[in-house]
């Protein structure tokens, strides 16, 4: 079993409060944990403080593995980026505000209790609609009405990890899923149609399909989420935008590639200005099951923080930056692969140190990355995708996996004796890495 670190301050300079405030782990509720008899009851007590209801509304785009066979990364972030700006127009007009970074395809937004779930299931129908109407790719929807931690600009407990699982997995494109937590706010006789979602649901209870239903009149709408794609432009303030994990700089040349869909010459122009071949080393510890939610909950963010400390430790001091540490993982960017793969075989040893089992995918290509407007950084690209898919979805506890592109770029640079060929088919594409 994993070893939390001892009671007392974090590493100095690797935890500093800007970095906590941007989108990642809360830090200070993680020291006073450590400091803390690390009981049931000390658990409940810290997270008390920052107990909250409402309904928490997770969204997922579908059809992105087809779309990525026949356009690039840029152009399916144009694509992926205008369902977002409808569903955060729509959301706002309901009385949500959105959770978090809506980094990749992936959304979330909190209602609080006091909004009628009549008006969230209408304002959600009418964003399907306009998504229907205005974009290629469509996304899943899933709602439900429960009690949450709401830390560091995100939603944590085993609800919240709930519906972000069933609307991840469970929903497809043009879909919404509700839990019987929302359905039981509805009124009687309500006019919604409502079918039962059958095989999802869990700890968060049944799950119904929204079918039909009054829709929310949301006066100017198109302009509405027309113009949250120009941040800094006058008379439209920073609070109308959905959280864009990008430059502003690069965020309106984003926009320019969705006004001028096919436009291959663009495109290119942009990519060659954009992205940049790098190495993404993704880490993934050990889930760390307890008796209880909230003490589960404080001791993961706790083996999270210490996964973060080893990271760090081990950076070099130029071309690499740590990508973000949330959950149980862990991504980190470089310039050339061979610091990389030693990155990672450092990570693996170092985690073992703390009695940490991770599983680590090291993959090279071009990406996308950069600051966001919160001051932290993200990545996007194909190398990510292959990284997780080495390692959380194929990889082997206490491995390092790395890509076929990364092996053959180290030229003996790094002793990779143990390590062996894998080859495997996911979603029809051969895949042939290397493990140990």
């Amino acid at each position: 079993m994993a070893h939390e670190p001892p009671a007392g301050p974090l590493t100095p300079g690797g935890f500093d409060t800007r970095r906590d405030v941007a989108a990642g782990l809360p830090l200070f509720l993680v020291e006073q944990w450590r400091a803390s008899d690390r009981t049931d009851r000390a658990a409940r007590h810290l997270l008390s403080r920052h107990e909250t209801r409402g309904y928490s509304v997770v969204s997922d785009s579908a059809g992105l593995t087809r779309l990525s066979q026949r356009l690039g990364l840029l152009e399916v972030l144009a694509l992926i980026d205008r369902p977002k700006r409808i569903l955060h127009a729509c959301a706002r007009a309901a009385g949500g505000r959105a959770v978090g970074v809506w980094a990749a395809d992936n959304a979330q937004l909190f209602h609080p209790e006091t909004v009628e779930a009549a008006t969230l299931l209408s304002a959600l129908l009418t964003a399907q609609d306009e998504i229907r109407r205005h974009c290629e790719v469509r996304i899943g929807i899933g709602a439900h009405l429960g009690s949450y931690y709401a830390l560091s600009g995100g939603l944590y407990g085993a609800e919240a990890d709930a519906v972000e699982e069933f609307a991840e997995n469970d929903t497809e494109g043009g879909e919404i899923a509700v839990t019987q937590a929302v359905v039981d706010r509805l009124p009687h006789g309500h006019p919604f149609e409502l079918r039962p979602k059958d095989g999802v649901g869990g700890l968060v209870g049944p799950v119904h399909q929204v079918l039909d239903g009054p829709r929310l009149d949301i006066p100017g709408l198109g302009e509405a989420w027309a113009a949250e794609g120009w941040p800094g432009e006058p008379g439209v303030t920073g609070q109308e935008h959905y959280p864009i994990p990008y430059s502003g700089a690069f965020y309106a040349d984003l926009l320019l590639l969705d006004a001028r869909p096919g436009d291959a010459g663009l495109a290119g122009r942009l990519a060659a200005e954009h992205l940049r071949e790098r190495t993404v080393v993704l880490v993934e510890r050990s889930a760390t099951p307890t008796d209880t939610p909230e003490v589960e909950l404080l001791r993961g963010l706790s083996l999270s923080a210490a996964m973060r400390d080893v990271g760090l430790s081990l950076l070099p001091p130029e071309g690499a930056v740590e990508i973000k540490v949330a959950g149980p993982l862990g991504i980190y960017l470089f310039e050339e692969p061979t610091p990389a793969v030693r990155f990672a075989l450092g990570m693996r040893t170092g985690l073992a140190e703390r009695e940490i089992v991770g599983r680590i995918g090291v993959a090279a290509g071009p990406v996308l990355a950069g600051r966001t407007p919160g001051g932290g950084w993200d990545v996007a690209g194909a190398p990510v995708n292959l990284a997780s898919k080495m390692a959380q979805d194929l990889g082997t506890p206490g491995r390092v996996h790395l890509s076929d592109a990364v092996r053959d770029a180290l030229g003996g640079h790094v002793d990779l004796t143990g390590f062996e060929a894998v080859r495997r088919t996911v979603s029809g594409v051969k895949m042939t890495y290397y493990v140990g």
